[in-house]
């Protein structure tokens, strides 16, 4: 009885440092997902000139999961008449953060970025869009680094602290 639980402990801790690294080699991706969808809404909203709306939906159409349902999300929400865009904005980078690997710095650029979106002119959400790119460039630079340093050292943590509490225990 005595070695099911300690290979249960063994077990969970695995799997929990696993679960931390998971979460590290995601976080990039996420980002990147995101710069990649901010890039297209710049295309559609400043080249083809399209309300918020159909931009949203043309994101969503070409951008995979957490991300796509974020933008689709926002899509859906903007049918609605009379909507106070930035609370519906904020919840939907909420329910991304939940869905995503996504740490604290990344909502708010987001959250800063969704301030302003839809109240300047085309040349003036371009830089907006610009200025958000970078901040996520930063991001990934940090989720890379994160990554490289913290990855491997969590799976390891994992299965040792498990072995180290089986030791102590027995």
């Amino acid at each position: 009885m005595k070695w099911i639980g300690a290979l249960l402990l063994v077990g969970a801790t695995t799997w929990a440092g696993f679960e931390w690294s998971h979460r590290l080699i995601m976080r990039p991706k996420h980002i990147r997902l995101i710069k990649n969808a901010l890039q297209i809404l710049e295309a559609e909203i400043v080249y083809s000139q399209m309300p918020l709306r159909d931009a949203f939906q043309r994101v969503a159409g070409q951008i995979p999961n957490p991300v796509h349902s974020f933008f689709y999300g926002l899509y859906a929400a903007m049918k609605e008449k009379h909507i106070d865009f930035y609370e519906v904005w904020k919840s939907q980078v909420d329910r991304l953060m939940e869905r995503s690997c996504l740490h604290r710095n990344e909502r708010e650029i987001l959250y800063q970025f969704g301030r302003t979106l839809g109240q300047h002119d085309f040349y003036q959400q371009q830089k907006h869009i610009q200025l958000a790119l970078t901040h996520l460039e930063r991001e990934l630079e940090d989720a890379r680094d994160e990554q490289l340093k913290y990855s491997k050292m969590a799976k390891t943590l994992g299965i040792l602290s498990g072995l180290f509490i089986v030791l102590l225990l027995i």
